[in-house]
């Protein structure tokens, strides 16, 4: 007595259609979560191999200056990197920037400070954040940041201009063959967003 001519089914039939059902929602409930988990995923991927120009962030102490643990082991005083610096504003953000020092050559493992330089030209306060790439990829696991603009929002009044500082350490154990590293900042109008 599988179907009657009704349409009912048998106690076997609606089990293992009910059986069924359960295991697809588990699939579609696994699919979205893993969904939700790639992206978190893919930033510890990013920050720990540098892919993608994600840099690592230095740990920092009281008023966000560095601490002992974020000073360099060593300065390799024999080779010169070279570091360039470019800023872009994102569509949609009525602000400009530009970096105060284009490039600087330094000797991996020495502390640095930048500068960057923007501007809000609307007449309102915006809120914007900066996202930061380092080319070529493979550096910018020994590009660290100790204190960075970057590391958190800023907001600037109508007509406003402010100067932004990043402090930050090339470490020495970046490859020998990398002679030039570009910071790149894109600042995002975050407005309305947590």
């Amino acid at each position: 007595m599988e179907t009657d001519l009704v349409g009912n089914d048998s106690p076997l039939v609606t089990r293992s259609n009910r059986t069924l059902v359960l295991k697809l929602l588990a699939i579609v409930a696994a699919a979205f979560a893993f969904g939700f988990a790639l992206v978190p995923l893919y930033d510890v991927l990013c920050a720990a191999t540098g892919f993608n120009g994600k840099t690592s962030q230095g740990k920092l102490g009281v008023g966000g200056i560095a601490g002992p643990a974020a000073a360099p082991s060593r300065v390799d005083a024999t080779r010169i990197v070279t570091v360039e610096f470019t800023g872009t504003v994102m569509p949609g953000l009525p602000w400009e920037m530009r970096p105060l020092t284009a490039s600087l050559d330094l000797h991996p493992g020495e502390l640095h400070q930048a500068r960057f330089l923007v501007h809000n030209s609307s007449d309102k306060a915006i809120v914007g954040q900066a996202v930061p790439s380092v080319s070529p990829g493979q550096a910018a696991q020994h590009f660290e940041k100790l204190d960075c603009f970057c590391f958190s929002q800023q907001t600037l009044a109508p007509g406003e201009t402010r100067e932004l500082p990043l402090t930050f350490i090339v470490k020495p154990e970046i490859d020998e063959s990398i002679r030039t590293v570009t910071l790149s900042y894109a600042f995002f109008n975050v407005d309305g967003q947590k």
